[in-house]
């Protein structure tokens, strides 16, 4: 499962490498549907990318700063900059090939 990031710690994990943040809420139905898929691309891809989660409501200040105004987002940082973001449920083939176009 993926660690839950805030913004204590949000720039010092995404700084290196490739690093794919869910930006998600707990009441959002479309986050619980994504969450298992998420999780197993984050056991699967362990060691090529890095996965981690935000909650919004709990770190607003994160999702202002990255214009995150519908859930789920999923963002994809490369040596601390996003190179990627998507909306949305997206399927787990979809979101790997997503992941390994930055690689």
């Amino acid at each position: 499962m993926a660690n839950v990031l805030n913004n204590g710690n949000f720039d010092s994990e995404i700084s290196n490498g490739v690093v794919v943040i869910d930006f998600f809420a707990t009441w959002c139905g479309p986050c619980k549907m994504l969450a298992p898929v998420f999780d197993e691309l984050s056991n699967e891809m362990n060691g090529t990318a890095k996965f981690f989660k935000v909650d919004i409501d709990e770190s607003a200040d994160l999702a202002r700063k990255y214009f995150v105004s519908s859930v789920p987002t999923i963002m994809i940082f490369k040596d601390g900059k996003a190179v990627e973001t998507m909306v949305g449920f997206i399927p787990k083939e979809n979101l790997e090939a997503k992941i390994k176009a930055h690689l």
